[in-house]
């Protein structure tokens, strides 16, 4: 690999030669090969990865949705950047945004926009030799965790197990899905509560499956009977009304949280003016990169809501360093199976924190193409 600042000396202004994509889909290891939440089942996690290439140089980004963000990136977004300044990932962004007007700005448009920034934001510090969080306006060096599980498909066994497993390992929060079955619930959260103990925060997660009313009744249950801090999207996400009245009407110490799902800077400002949420959520790989967290991050430190980090943690563990309202990072079980399959230099908690690597370039992150390759469902192997 060339040394750092070598290939930037020699040529002046750096330029983007070229964006590749490759996507993988990695089946889950849940019962009979599916995960479950509140609100949907699934039998594989896809992961789409770019790279964006400058010289000897090539940064590395992702995003998890449809392998048909591959096609998307390439068609749409790879002609946008080719040939665009390497140390300007803010400005590509706008650019890319742009052009994909007419195409779809939220959803997929953001997510596909998010893995091409976030291979530009590493392709830059790359270039620098810096890790990324250090090249970002950093007001922290490591990302508090929680652990993130927990399927309602799981025995109890296993869900205990999961849980506990991450206490053991130093990690002082966990989060369980509930309300797929909500009858199955109680036993199911007394169980966790008994393995857990009753110094770890209990965090539970419903997906959106509830009504106003029924979301009402579990908050209090929730709190009540097993001391749950924190309840995610009781209602739909899109329930801005019904989040601020379980804000409002549910128990003080449960915390509702929300805007995993935010993909523009619209989606996070409705959440926060309505005052929806005590904590807001962001997902790096889906609210346009860390170009995007970086807005999203401002308005939250604006409104005074802090931000937590939804899942990806490979990257959000630089990303968030960067958040000054930052709350913690959602471990999660399936993004960190994938991530350990797919790159080298993916880093795990010590003593509930992820820190990012001190001693490697941009995200540290090198993709395992031998390892991946049998996942693969768009692209071609390097060489």
């Amino acid at each position: 690999m060339a040394a750092p600042g070598r290939h930037v000396a020699a040529s002046g202004r750096v330029t983007v030669d070229e964006l590749t994509v490759h996507a993988f889909q990695v089946p889950t290891d849940g019962p009979d090969g599916a995960e479950e939440d509140g609100t949907l089942r699934w039998e594989a996690t896809t992961a789409v990865v770019v790279e964006a290439h400058a010289g000897p140089f090539t940064g590395t980004g992702y995003t998890y949705g449809d392998e048909s963000l591959a096609g998307f990136i390439a068609s749409k977004l790879a002609p946008v950047v080719r040939g665009g300044d390497v140390f300007a990932p803010a400005a590509l962004w706008h650019r890319m945004f742009a052009a994909i007007r007419n195409a779809g700005r939220p959803g997929p448009g953001a997510m596909a926009v998010s893995a091409v920034d976030i291979a530009l934001w590493d392709l830059k510090a790359r270039l620098l030799g810096l890790p990324l969080y250090q090249l970002l306006p950093a007001l922290h060096d490591e990302v508090p965790v929680y652990g993130s599980g927990g399927f309602t498909n799981y025995p109890v066994g296993r869900l205990t197990e999961q849980l506990s497993g991450w206490v053991g390992e130093g990690i002082p929060r966990v989060k369980l899905k509930i309300s797929r079955h909500p009858d199955q619930d109680p036993a199911r959260l007394a169980a966790v509560r008994e393995a857990i103990g009753p110094g770890t925060e209990l965090y539970t997660d419903a997906n959106g499956a509830l009504n106003r009313k029924e979301a009402l009744y579990w908050a209090r249950r929730l709190a009540e009977e097993w001391d749950v801090r924190w309840l995610e999207e009781p209602v739909s996400s899109d329930d801005t009304p019904g989040l601020r009245l379980l804000r409002d009407q549910g128990p003080g110490r449960l915390e509702i949280a929300a805007g995993e799902y935010g993909f523009v800077l619209g989606d996070f400002t409705a959440l926060l003016e309505a005052g929806a949420v005590d904590c807001l959520q962001a997902d790096v790989t889906r609210c346009g990169g860390i170009t995007g967290l970086l807005q999203v991050a401002g308005l939250t430190a604006a409104h005074r809501v802090d931000l937590s980090a939804h899942c990806a943690p490979a990257v959000s563990a630089h990303a968030f360093c960067a958040v000054e309202r930052l709350r913690h990072l959602e471990y999660f079980h399936d993004h960190v199976r994938v991530e350990e399959l797919l790159f080298d230099g993916v880093q795990r908690p010590v003593d509930g924190v992820l820190r990012p690597a001190r001693d490697r370039p941009g995200l540290g992150l090198e993709v395992r193409w031998t390892d991946a390759e049998p996942y693969r469902v768009h692209g071609h192997r390097p060489g």
